[in-house]
């Protein structure tokens, strides 16, 4: 495990590593009954967030107030909290934007995308689950 980064406090997950992963699972179980291909590649998207989210709760600590610098995205902290899941963050930041879009009614997902995307989610939280013991 890497030392402790540093991230501003309102980078900080407010929730727990356990209740994260909690609520990433119902995520993926979600994304997997959804139908509308835009609609589970966003809320599979979103499982894996916060699976990252978990990572960053157990591994980062809040910044002192002269410390802050600007955050740029959840993965961009997971890769500094957590060098092991950069080709994850690099994965899953790869699709923030098409997640938006998606979020936004916008149709960019097939369906061939949108299973591909709650596969590796799942294996996500697995690995995530399971590095931090939970």
């Amino acid at each position: 495990m890497s030392a402790a980064v540093l991230i501003p406090t309102n980078a900080l997950p407010h929730r727990t590593p356990l209740e994260l992963i909690v609520l990433a699972r119902r995520g993926i179980n979600e994304a997997r009954g959804t139908q509308a291909h835009a609609q589970s590649y966003a809320t599979a998207h979103l499982a894996a967030l916060r699976a990252a989210a978990a990572v960053l709760a157990v591994r980062a600590r809040p910044a002192p107030i002269n410390n802050r610098r600007r955050i740029t995205s959840v993965w961009v902290l997971l890769t500094m909290v957590a060098p092991e899941f950069g080709e994850w963050a690099a994965y899953f930041s790869a699709g923030a934007a098409k997640r938006s879009a998606a979020e936004s009614g916008i149709a960019v997902v097939t369906a061939a995308e949108a299973d591909s995307l709650i596969l590796r989610a799942a294996r996500f939280v697995d690995i995530v689950q399971r590095t931090l013991d939970l």
